[in-house]
Order: C-alpha cells, then sequence, then structure tokens
C-alpha cells in the first residue's frame, strides 16, 4: 500500500521503481580524488565526485527530501573509498580509523529529522564518531565568499568529545574548505590525529 502511495524513485535521476538505479549505483563506484580547496585545513582532502550528476542529486535527496533510503549507498561509497586510499597507503586501514561526522547546527539536523553526514557514517560500517557542532553563532554559509566563509566560522565549532586517532573527518560537500579547516584546528588542539577529510562532492 505504501509503495503505491509513495512509490519508490532513483534518489539519484528520479528514475522509477528503486531507491537507487544501476547507472547511479557505478557513479557510485568512482575512485576519490584529491582535491584543492581555497583555504588549507592541513590534511588531504578527497571527493567522490565533483558537485554535478548524480552525487549532486543524492546529496540534495539526502539533505532536502528527506531520502534517508540513499544513505546506505551514500555509506558503502565512503567505506569503499576508505579501503582504496588504505589500499594505496594514503589513509590508515578501516579497523584503525574513526569516522568524524562534519559539524552542522543542531537545529538544522533536528529539522531534517537527523543530520544525513552522521546517517552515511553510520551506514559505511566504520566506526563513526558525532563529536563536532557548529555553535548557534555560525549562519548558513550559502553566498558567502571564502574570506566571508572563514569569519564565519571562526571559533564557530565545539568539539563535543574526544574521539579515538587516528579520525577521517566526512562532509557531504567540500567547497572552499572553510569547515573542515575550522573543524581540524579543533581536532588538533584536542591532540586528535586527523587523518584526512573525504566528502561524497567537491564543488
Amino acid at each position: 500500500m505504501l509503495e503505491l502511495l509513495f512509490p519508490k524513485s532513483c534518489a539519484g535521476c528520479g528514475a522509477a521503481g528503486v531507491s537507487l538505479c544501476a547507472s547511479c549505483q557505478e557513479e557510485l563506484r568512482r575512485v576519490p580524488h584529491r582535491v584543492s580547496c581555497t583555504v588549507d585545513p592541513r590534511v588531504p582532502v578527497w571527493a567522490l565526485s565533483p558537485y554535478a550528476g548524480a552525487h549532486r542529486q543524492l546529496v540534495i535527496s539526502m539533505k532536502e527530501r528527506g531520502r534517508r533510503d540513499a544513505c546506505a549507498y551514500v555509506g558503502a561509497a565512503v567505506r569503499a573509498a576508505v579501503d582504496f586510499l588504505a589500499a594505496r597507503g594514503e589513509l590508515p586501514f578501516a579497523v584503525d580509523l574513526t569516522l568524524v561526522p562534519a559539524p552542522t547546527r543542531a537545529r538544522s539536523a533536528r529539522l531534517r529529522g537527523g543530520d544525513t553526514v552522521t546517517a552515511v557514517c553510520a551506514s559505511s560500517g566504520l566506526s563513526t564518531v558525532p563529536c563536532v557542532q557548529h555553535r548557534s553563532s555560525v549562519r548558513d554559509s550559502v553566498g558567502l565568499d571564502a574570506a566571508a566563509r572563514r569569519r564565519n566560522l571562526a571559533e564557530g565549532v565545539d568539539l563535543l568529545q574526544v574521539p579515538p586517532s587516528p579520525v577521517l573527518l566526512v562532509d557531504d560537500v567540500v567547497t572552499t574548505g572553510a569547515t573542515v579547516e575550522a573543524t581540524c584546528a579543533v581536532l588538533f588542539s584536542a591532540g586528535v590525529e586527523v587523518s584526512g577529510v573525504l566528502a561524497v562532492c567537491a564543488a
């Protein structure tokens, strides 16, 4: 009955009948690539894809349309990316690594029914510690340039607990790198070893 009332559609392209079609699943199998940010978080940054195509639509579907069923697919892609980078010697092996979801505002997460990046990390099957959060003073970064994003995030990340090292910071979209720079700084100050940043998309 639910399927008749709310038929499934692909969270990546809208194709009918499936949560994620075979073509979009194939897109998720891309290997991660290094990206450069406007600001330097002092650790390597990788992304699964540019902010385009199926990856972009998946991020929008998860964040803005409540498509939590897509988190399992993206989580599997995150796990595959970690294993790939570990096999190349660029990350510690998954058994030794803790995922830290990038910070978000508590109110935004509540309005979305929970933080999507945390859900993606949990779906990866890897150890996940949601331990960073934006302060209420941090405003939405849409439309801000790199300098404004940096000012917006200055002293704007709280560390709720110290995660076990080493960690991999995970985000949905990396743009200027201001968020990951501020978050890495907070983790570094607590003595946490940050091995890198992995984003679903790089804009």
